[in-house]
């Protein structure tokens, strides 16, 4: 763009020069002097290119410095999803669940009575009178093991009712019947006549209450004993006293 334009200044100078040359006469040749000329061309062209060079400077300095739209202040926030709100102000914490802590008297479960009935006969047993568990017996000895009970079912114990075996060591028991009746909602003391084993350890017995054919219901009745190993009892030395005679 630039060599253009110096070109077409270069063209309209000669055609200012032809043209003066042409309006005089030919007896009067002008003096021209080339120097000036070319002096004046140069300062035409640098004062073009100057000015060309100023423009495009304002034009890249103008182009460097962009305008800010906003303010500084009016910058774009990042403005977090709802979910991180959430878990930050609510945080989903784990259930606990705490016991409860048992307090009071703890009673120790018992078998459901109507569980043990047979039919219409049931037994409930209320208290063991003698012979608690692991009472100690010496070998041999013969006791009676008698427990309270009550009739909680539906029919009377009649006279042939008994202590029927269940199981574990028997210790020589044979109860005799029942010799009486006992109607729904009453109690009575049930025995049985035991030997204690000759040998020294633990025995239990258990033992249920009968009809009279042996079938067996109610609560289960239980004997344990421990028996001791025998021992020696010392006897006495005896001793010499030396008489000492009396006279007369």
């Amino acid at each position: 763009m630039l060599i253009k334009r110096c070109a077409v200044l270069l063209i309209l100078l000669a055609c200012l020069v032809l043209s003066s040359c042409g309006g005089q006469a030919a007896t009067e040749a002008p003096t021209l002097d080339v120097n000036a000329i070319m002096t004046a061309g140069v300062g035409t062209f640098m004062a073009n290119l100057l000015q060309t060079q100023t423009a495009q400077a304002l034009l890249t300095a103008n182009a460097a410095s962009p305008t800010i739209a906003s303010s500084p202040t009016s910058l774009i926030t990042a403005t977090p999803p709802p979910t991180w709100t959430q878990a930050v102000l609510n945080p989903i914490l784990p259930t606990v669940f705490i016991l409860p802590t048992a307090t009071g008297t703890q009673y120790t479960p018992t078998a459901n009575p109507a569980l043990s009935a047979s039919g219409c006969n049931n037994l409930q047993l209320i208290l063991d009178m003698n012979v608690p568990s692991g009472s100690v017996v010496r070998p041999g000895e013969s006791f009676t093991k008698t427990w309270k009970v009550e009739n909680n079912g539906t029919c009377n114990w009649v006279y042939l009712y008994r202590l029927v075996f269940a199981g574990g060591d028997r210790m020589g028991g044979e109860p005799s019947g029942l010799g009486k009746v006992i109607v729904p909602g009453k109690w009575t003391q049930l025995s049985v006549n035991l030997l204690a084993p000759s040998k020294a350890g633990t025995y239990t017995g258990y033992w249920r209450m009968g009809t009279q054919t042996g079938t067996p219901f109610g609560s289960t009745l239980t004997v344990s004993i421990v028996v001791g190993s025998p021992t020696n009892t010392p006897q006495p030395t005896p001793t010499n006293t030396p008489v000492t005679p009396s006279y007369p």
